[in-house]
C-alpha cells in the first residue's frame, strides 16, 4: 500500500450512529468510584431496590433442579408465550393467541428486535421528549430517523395527540410511546393515548407501546394502547419484567403483536440470541400467571419514596421538580444553576460534579434529550432518599 493510499475503514457506519448508554456509562463511573472505596448514594441506575419475589426465584430453582436448562424453542416456551398473553388479557381486555407473543432477553431487545424488523433507512419514528436514553440510538442504527416532538413541563410532560399529528409526514412509519415515562414518570391520559392509537392506525403507521412501567402507574386506571381492538393490526406491544418484579439481572422481556411481525421479531432472535434462558422462562412464567401481590406492595413503597424524594428537592431553592405520577424517577430541573460564574455551563457538567464533589450519582438530562435536568432513581431506600437529597442540598446552596 502506497504512504498516500487510504487506510481502510475500521468501523461501520451503523456502529458509528450510536453512542455508548448514558446510564450505564454513569453506573460505570459510579463502580468504579465504589471500587476505590468512595461513600456514594446512587440515584443513577433504574433498578428496584427490592430482591426479586421468593416465588419467582423458587421456579428457577425448580427448573434448574429438574434439569430445565436445554434450549428452547426461540420466542419461547408455551408456558411463558401463555402466561404473557393470559396477563395482558386479564388486565387490558386484549386477544392475543401465544403465536403473537415472543419472549426476548430483556426488554430493550424487544424494542430493538421491533425497530429492527419494521424501520428502514430513511423511515421516521416519531418520539416524545424527554426520550429513554436507547430509543434514539436504536431508531438510529436502524438507519431511522428520530423526530422528537416537545411537551410542556409545566403540563408534566404532556403528550398531546395534534403535536404527534403534525410531526407525522409520508416517511413517518411508527411512533414510539412510553407511559409511565422514563425519566419524567409522567402518565399519558387515556383518551390521548387511545387517540394517538387510532390516528396511527388511520395514517397506516406503527404505534409501539413501550409498557415497561405501566403497572408502576401510581394512580387512576392502567391503559394499554392494545386495547383500541380496531387498531391491534398496527399495535406492537414492547413490555419487561425487570421493574415490575424487580428481575433486572435475569433479562425477561417480551413483546404482542400481529402475527406477521412477531414472526418476524423471531426470525431475527434467532439469528442473535436464539431464545432467553430457559429457567428464566419458567421463572418469568410463575411472575406473570401468579400472585401480583408483590407488585402492588412495591408500587406502593415507591409512591412513599416519591413523596419524600419530592419534599426534600422542594428543600432546595432554585431546583423545580414535576410530580411523578408513575416509575421511579424524578426529573427536576436544574437550570437556575446553569451558566454562572462558577457554576456548571450544562447538565452534563452538573452530573459530572454533582458525583466528583457532592458523590451523588445522577444522569444528566442530555441523555434523554433535554439540557436543563437531571434524573434521580428513587427506588432506594428511604435512607438513601435522605442522604443524598442532604448532599444535594448542600452542594446546590454552594452554587447559589
Amino acid at each position: 500500500m502506497s504512504a498516500t493510499a487510504t487506510a481502510p475503514k475500521l468501523f461501520t457506519d451503523r456502529i458509528n450512529r450510536i453512542e455508548l448508554s448514558a446510564t450505564m456509562a454513569v453506573t460505570a463511573e459510579a463502580a468504579r468510584l465504589r471500587a476505590e472505596g468512595v461513600d456514594l448514594v446512587d440515584f443513577g441506575a433504574g433498578e428496584p431496590h427490592f430482591s426479586t419475589p421468593q416465588h419467582i426465584k423458587d421456579a428457577a430453582v425448580a427448573a434448574i433442579g429438574g434439569n430445565f436448562t436445554r434450549y428452547t424453542a426461540v420466542p419461547g416456551i408455551p408456558d411463558v408465550r401463555r402466561a404473557i398473553v393470559e396477563r395482558h388479557a386479564a388486565d387490558f381486555g386484549t386477544h392475543y393467541t401465544p403465536d403473537e407473543a415472543v419472549f426476548t432477553t430483556g426488554g430493550k431487545l424487544a424494542i430493538f428486535n421491533a425497530i429492527q424488523v419494521l424501520i428502514e433507512h430513511g423511515d421516521e419514528v416519531i418520539v416524545p421528549l424527554p426520550y429513554w436514553v436507547s430509543y434514539k440510538d436504536i431508531i438510529q442504527y436502524a438507519g431511522g430517523v428520530p423526530v422528537f416532538v416537545q411537551t410542556d413541563e409545566r403540563e408534566n410532560f404532556r403528550v398531546r395527540p395534534e403535536a404527534i399529528e403534525q410531526a407525522m409526514t409520508p416517511r413517518t412509519k411508527a411512533i414510539l410511546l412510553n407511559t409511565p415515562s422514563n425519566p419524567a414518570g409522567a402518565v399519558m391520559a387515556k383518551e390521548d393515548l387511545f387517540r394517538i392509537t387510532q390516528m396511527a392506525h388511520e395514517h397506516a403507521v406503527y404505534l409501539l407501546t413501550d409498557e415497561c412501567y405501566v403497572y408502576l402507574q401510581y394512580e387512576g386506571e392502567i391503559v394499554s394502547a392494545a386495547s383500541v381492538a380496531e387498531a391491534r393490526e398496527h399495535v406492537v406491544v414492547l413490555g419487561s419484567l425487570s421493574k415490575t418484579y424487580a428481575m433486572t439481572g435475569w433479562r425477561a422481556g417480551l413483546a404482542l403483536g400481529p402475527k406477521p411481525i412477531i414472526a418476524a421479531m423471531s426470525k431475527l432472535q434467532s439469528q442473535s440470541t436464539s431464545s432467553a434462558a430457559s429457567f428464566v422462562q419458567k421463572a418469568a412464567a410463575a411472575a406473570l400467571s401468579g400472585s401480583q401481590l408483590c407488585v402492588a406492595e412495591m408500587r406502593a413503597d415507591y409512591v412513599q419514596l416519591r413523596d419524600r424524594i419530592l419534599a426534600r428537592l422542594a428543600e432546595i431553592p432554585g431546583l423545580s421538580c414535576t410530580r411523578p405520577e408513575g416509575a421511579f424517577y424524578v426529573y427536576p430541573n436544574v437550570s437556575a444553576f446553569l451558566g454562572k460564574p462558577g457554576a456548571p455551563k450544562t447538565a452534563m457538567e452538573l452530573s459530572k460534579r454533582l458525583l466528583t464533589e457532592a458523590r451523588v450519582v445522577a444522569v444528566p438530562g442530555e441523555a434523554f434529550g433535554t439540557n436543563d435536568h437531571i434524573r434521580l432513581s428513587y427506588a432506594v431506600s428511604q435512607e438513601a432518599v435522605e442522604e443524598g437529597t442532604r448532599r444535594m442540598r448542600e452542594w446546590f446552596a454552594g452554587l447559589a
